[in-house]
């Protein structure tokens, strides 16, 4: 195992995703111009919540903040490890930049589902085809000669398969949670964060392993170019991230969890911390879990109607809370809360003591079930009382 400077590189990676904030912020504006140029404007339909055309495009200024991050941390000695033993970096690079066009012609011209689908099945054989994929997979079961469950040694196309089920499935979550100001760039922001974390925590278990300093680059430069394009897009958003930027979201996020988790070498597989060993699936799970929930719900509920699982309506997760009577910004504001409780609880889970941290998490998620219920608790007391 390659190992480099046990130092973390803690400074470097928050310099990294400040840069990359910071040109995310300066550059949306340029964004915003050029889509009311070119006519890429949000008109509003019946399931938005916009009342005003806006305009859309901002995953292109969310990719010149990623890129931008990725080459200050190309010039820095610590962190240009990232780039001389793994091509991770270059590979989200790429595809990212081929998922932004894709959806900034969408954002544009309203590609029709398929044809967006066979894009991002594409920029997904571009991840696989710079070396972004899983080669090794553990679950709990089939345990045997005193090991704890099965160690799954993948060959590319295997691999290769688990990237573009992975990055397919992202970029629709991303794509559907991106519903009201703000909620996509929040989420993406407390997603690439957990990510960035987990990651330097293996970093730091690992005593250098440079196989840890992708994942944690990745998630860095993402974090840091959505905290850049929230104050343009937080409510009343002066500008959409529209599919360029959701997509792009999505596929990083993909890129990253593959490049934490999908080549880890499971020092302690035929120890007793469990822990230790769920630690990918744990943080997969916690990271993209509300985005995925969504998901798998709108597929359901859209399938059973007879729709195309494609098929727009107005009954993700924020429009529930929405219904349920909280504003625009509250509503965002505890999707936030309830994405960083799982992401950031699952990612304490693996590097804590596990037991403390998962009472407080299931203590955090009943305080937040409590908070989101509030307007229709008081409504209930209002008919009551009336």
């Amino acid at each position: 195992m390659t190992e480099v400077v046990a130092v973390l590189p803690i400074r470097e990676y928050l310099l990294v995703g400040l840069t990359a904030a910071a040109l995310t912020f300066l550059l949306t504006g340029v964004a915003r111009r050029l889509a009311i140029r070119v006519g890429a404007m949000a008109y509003p339909r019946a399931r938005d919540v916009h009342a005003e055309p806006t305009p859309y495009m901002g995953g292109l200024a969310l990719y010149a903040g990623v890129a931008g991050g990725m080459y200050l941390a190309h010039q820095l000695p610590v962190l240009r490890a990232s780039f001389e033993f793994s091509l991770d970096p270059i590979g989200v690079l790429v595809g990212g930049g081929v998922i932004v066009l894709i959806g900034a012609v969408d954002d544009r011209f309203d590609l029709d589902a398929w044809t967006k689908l066979a894009g991002q099945v594409m920029c997904a054989g571009v991840l696989v085809l710079f070396g972004v994929q899983w080669s090794t997979f553990w679950v709990p079961w089939g345990s045997g000669d005193g090991d704890i469950g099965t160690l799954f040694q993948l060959d590319q196309n295997q691999g290769g398969l688990l990237v573009v089920l992975l990055v397919v499935t992202m970029v629709n979550a991303m794509n559907f949670v991106d519903g009201l100001d703000g909620l996509a760039a929040g989420i993406g922001l407390v997603a690439a964060s957990a990510i960035c974390v987990f990651s330097i925590g293996l970093l730091q278990s690992t005593g250098g392993d440079v196989a840890t300093y992708p994942p944690a680059l990745i998630g860095a430069t993402l974090a840091g170019a959505c905290l850049g394009f929230l104050p343009h897009n937080f409510q009343p958003a002066k500008l959409f991230m529209g599919d360029s930027g959701s997509m792009f979201i999505g596929l990083m996020l993909a890129g990253a969890i593959t490049s934490a988790s999908g080549k880890m070498s499971y020092p302690q597989y035929n120890s007793t911390n469990i822990i230790a060993l769920l630690s990918p699936l744990v943080v997969v799970a916690g990271v993209l879990f509300l985005p995925l929930l969504d998901l798998l719900m709108a597929v359901v509920r859209r399938t059973r109607r007879g729709d195309s699982p494609f098929a727009a309506d107005k009954m993700h997760l924020h429009h529930r809370l929405l219904e349920v009577g909280h504003s625009q910004r509250r509503a965002v504001l505890l999707m936030y809360m309830w994405a960083g409780l799982l992401a950031f609880g699952t990612v304490a889970i693996t590097l804590f003591d596990a037991a403390v941290v998962i009472w407080l998490l299931l203590i955090g998620l009943l305080l937040a079930v409590l908070v989101s219920a509030v307007p229709r608790l008081k409504s209930r007391n209002r008919e009551a009382a009336s």
